[in-house]
């Protein structure tokens, strides 16, 4: 059998996450994300090129985790595909993208946390209660443009 592949995107939560309910009273899940770039110089350096600015969306059971796991400035790794839209205002017709997420967790490359390995209530479904909130957050490491949340717990040190 063929390997599934998707279109991924990483980058870092740029603006504060947003939960509201689409029309059909699904949970969605809202963040402006920045990605940044980089050319490879014949040297083998690396010259730092504009961050790019963009926004991503998660539904359903994704995006309440989503909400519940990410803060601005976290860095994160996505699984899902690019949507095109365009709506009416004021008598234009806006055209943009939003990458859809339907798998998003932290970037290992840029995060330091701990895993909970704990068995999870029946049907997949994580119970609040069984983990306890010190042990679900995560510790962003100190990067340049990005703000780490006060409320963060620190990480062991490896």
């Amino acid at each position: 059998m063929a390997i599934h592949t998707q279109e991924s995107f990483s980058g870092f939560i740029a603006s504060e996450p947003q939960l509201s309910e689409t029309s059909k009273g699904e949970a969605r899940f809202y963040a402006r994300v920045g990605q940044e770039h980089f050319r490879r110089e014949s040297d083998g350096s690396f010259t730092e090129l504009e961050t790019t600015f963009h926004d991503l969306v998660a539904y359903r059971a994704t995006a309440e985790r989503a909400h519940q796991r990410f803060t601005k400035g976290d860095s994160f790794v996505a699984e899902g595909y690019t949507h095109p839209f365009e709506y009416d205002r004021d008598g234009q017709t806006v055209r943009g993208e939003e990458f859809v997420a339907k798998k998003i967790g932290h970037d290992l490359a840029r995060t330091r946390y701990d895993v909970d390995r704990s068995p999870r209530a029946s049907h997949g479904v994580e119970q609040a209660s069984a983990v306890p909130v010190a042990t679900r957050q995560v510790a962003i490491d100190n990067e340049p443009r990005r703000s780490t949340p006060s409320t963060t717990a620190p990480a062991p040190a490896l």
